[in-house]
């Protein structure tokens, strides 16, 4: 999560502050890990997390909501591409089974690694292209 939260603030042009942001994607992961336990409808947590991240961003920051939305879900989008691309790419080399994959914690844990780390990698090369505001951290 610590990589959508960098990404998101890269797209909204929000400077990236490491501290404050592992321990917004810590919150989002714990908080994403509790709403999947709940019996509810699969998915809803998806909707949970794009609220929260887009809450969390506009209380810390001074940045339009429109704009703070707009970024949410641009960095939503990449990691569903990501996700979609590394997974069907890993299947299509290895020849594995989808089910027995999801099953081996070691394997799964690896692909959600990779991806987590390729969010941070695009979070950066956002700060690079898009010039971040000042003073928009309220604290």
């Amino acid at each position: 999560m610590t990589g959508l939260v960098g990404l998101s603030l890269a797209l909204a042009g929000i400077p990236l502050r490491w501290g404050r942001i592992i321990a917004a994607g810590t919150v989002l992961a714990l908080f994403l890990y509790f709403v999947r336990l709940l019996p509810i409808t699969f998915g809803l947590h998806t909707i949970a997390g794009i609220l929260l991240l887009f809450f969390l961003i506009i209380r810390a920051t001074n940045i339009q909501p429109s704009k703070a939305l707009i970024a949410v879900f641009g960095s939503l989008v990449i990691i569903a591409v990501l996700e979609l691309t590394l997974q069907e790419a890993f299947f299509s080399i290895t020849k594995f089974n989808r089910d027995e994959i999801i099953a081996n914690s070691p394997y799964w844990l690896g692909l959600g690694l990779l991806q987590g780390i390729l969010m941070i990698f695009f979070a950066f090369i956002a700060a690079r292209f898009k010039q971040p505001q000042k003073g928009v951290w309220k604290f």
